[in-house]
């Protein structure tokens, strides 16, 4: 069997393409294997994970102990709000003790980047990075990339642009690495004051007007105004936010051309994106959540088999 070059999955920065295009072969099978009337395998039976979130979540949560389940492996959930950390317990305390209890791999959001790397020096569990900070989310990365290969049969040589908040996301920084990798053309657009100031030195291209960045691509990735992350106003409110950079069935239907619409969720609808958008033929957002399933059902098949 062919094996991954790395024993975690810290971003989509540390991966070769040999091993997206493995972690794809992989997911495809697992996802006939989701289609069955019977679900689940025993490929990581007697393996036991940890899913260890620092930050909220519900979409990666789930999608990661479902995939885990399918898979027939012990399941220990861990979330800080109800835990030692409130007392003061430090990280590798945290992720030691929990290790102590004899758990195999770990996947694990934290709110500072960088996080899943450090601890991945201090322990001998394989790490899985389900998002650190602003820094990267490897997974999403990689089921955008799959579900676009699945819609439109590759993604060398299409154009993606990633729209909205950019500067706060670690799902575009992921969406980057893997679709550059993988030979797609990216642009990011969004307001100057939630662009990253040296974006270019990615090797993407930069616009501020979002039907020209619609007109120029095959598949917009919107990203929502992430709130809860932004100490400053960076534009006056989301009603003018919605106005310039809102995607509507009006807006799409100015286009000379078809593309497909993809939301890495949750969405604000009536700010990124218009609900005739979200719920329309053009948009594959249900088709990512299916497709996160099988992804870290690979992911954390392929892993296991580094230990």
């Amino acid at each position: 069997m062919q094996q991954l070059s790395t024993r975690h999955l810290l971003g989509i920065e540390n991966l070769s393409p040999g091993d997206i295009e493995l972690i794809f072969e992989t997911a495809d099978n697992f996802k006939a294997v989701l289609n069955r009337p019977i679900k689940k395998v025993p490929s990581l039976r007697d393996i036991t994970i940890a899913n260890v979130f620092f930050e909220n979540s519900t979409r990666t949560k789930l999608s990661f102990e479902l995939a885990e389940k399918r898979l027939s492996a012990d399941v220990v959930n861990f979330a800080s709000g109800s835990s030692s950390v409130k007392k003061g317990e430090t990280l590798i305390d945290t992720v030691n003790n929990i290790l102590a209890m004899k758990v195999d791999m770990v996947v694990m959001r934290h709110s500072s980047p960088g996080a899943p790397h450090f601890l991945s020096r201090h322990i001998q569990a394989n790490i899985i990075n389900a998002g650190d900070g602003t820094h990267e989310h490897p997974t999403q990365g990689l089921l955008d990339a799959f579900s676009i290969r699945e819609k439109l049969g590759e993604v060398a040589g299409k154009k993606v642009a990633i729209i909205g908040d950019i500067l706060h996301s670690r799902v575009a920084l992921s969406n980057i690495f893997c679709l550059q990798k993988l030979g797609a053309e990216v642009m990011v657009c969004g307001p100057a004051t939630l662009l990253p100031r040296y974006i270019r030195e990615l090797g993407v291209q930069v616009e501020q007007d979002v039907f020209r960045a619609l007109q120029w691509c095959d598949v917009a990735n919107v990203l929502r105004i992430q709130l809860e992350r932004q100490q400053i106003k960076y534009f006056p409110s989301l009603r003018e936010y919605s106005l310039y950079y809102g995607i509507s069935k009006k807006l799409l239907n100015r286009l000379d051309k078809e593309i497909v619409i993809m939301h890495p969720g949750p969405i604000n609808r009536g700010v990124e994106l218009n609900s005739d958008v979200a719920d329309s033929e053009h948009s594959i957002i249900l088709q990512q959540v299916e497709n996160g399933v099988a992804i870290r059902m690979a992911v954390l098949y392929l892993l296991a088999a580094q230990r």
